[in-house]
């Protein structure tokens, strides 16, 4: 699963770099990694409400995910100028630090609420609906979402790859060790967004990927509601139709409604600026 997942994740950055941000962000964000995620707790979690619960913390992962994604558009305006690498260096070590405090903070309050009777679905499903406000939010105003003309090199993909894949492995092991809502976190750990965006910014300069945060953030959603929905299909139907229906569902009621909005600002964007 872990080497299915970093194999997924290389195409992202070669799709933002060939589409620009406003398509290539979206196409990055379709449920990918979490398939194979998915389909290893399934395996490793005891009962169908473990891998329920579990999958619920993904949208809670993925809100985490889409600030730090908000961070590495609003972060460079106060980041010290200087050498790119001292740049990007501050900038990775800002923005996971930013994630991890987060991470512990909802597992922590995570568990909390399940001892308090509530549930970890309807923490899911909030974490969802928040995503699709501040998604939105980050695109109203859209910037330029300009394609890259130079290669990401065979380097950086490789290590995206690798990022994506362990991270993947890292959650199916404590999800195997009994901790569900943790794996639920981990197994969106922003590995793929961190390398598209030291990729992005090495091949192309900071213009790119800003202009894939915001659809990017949107896009995330897609992965949230995969999440919410194979938790009930897969047990329901069964693992294979459960992820097929999960799948179309997520990018039918998430992915292409975000793309509709994103060329309706786009034009907006381009009416203004030629008026």
């Amino acid at each position: 699963m872990g080497v299915l997942a970093g194999l997924v994740a290389m195409g992202v950055t070669v799709a933002i770099e060939r589409w620009g941000g406003a398509v290539g962000g979206l196409i990055g964000t379709l449920p990918t990694t979490i398939v194979p995620a998915a389909i290893g707790m399934h395996a490793a979690l005891p009962t169908d409400l473990a891998f329920q619960e579990a999958l619920a913390m993904t949208p809670v992962g993925m809100l985490l995910d889409a600030g730090f994604l908000w961070l590495w558009r609003e972060l460079p305006r106060v980041v010290p100028k200087g050498p790119l690498a001292a740049r990007l260096t501050w900038m990775t070590v800002l923005t996971l630090t930013a994630w991890m405090l987060g991470a512990v903070a909802v597992v922590w309050a995570s568990g909390l609420l399940r001892e308090a009777g509530g549930s970890p679905v309807a923490l899911g499903v909030a974490s969802t609906a928040l995503m699709v406000v501040v998604g939105v939010a980050a695109c109203w105003t859209l910037p330029p979402t300009p394609a890259g003309d130079r290669k990401v090199s065979v380097g950086m993909l490789f290590l995206r790859g690798l990022f994506a894949g362990s991270a993947i492995v890292v959650a199916l092991l404590i999800a195997a060790s009994g901790h569900g809502l943790m794996a639920g976190v981990a197994a969106v750990f922003p590995a793929i967004f961190l390398t598209s965006m030291l990729g992005l910014w090495l091949s192309q300069g900071e213009a790119v990927p800003a202009g894939a945060v915001g659809p990017m953030m949107l896009g995330a959603t897609s992965v949230a509601a995969f999440a919410l929905l194979v938790g009930v299909s897969a047990p329901s139907l069964g693992l294979g139709p459960g992820v097929a229906v999960a799948w179309v569902g997520a990018v039918a009621f998430t992915t292409v409604p975000a793309r509709v909005f994103l060329v309706w600002r786009a034009r907006v964007r381009d009416l203004a600026l030629t008026s």
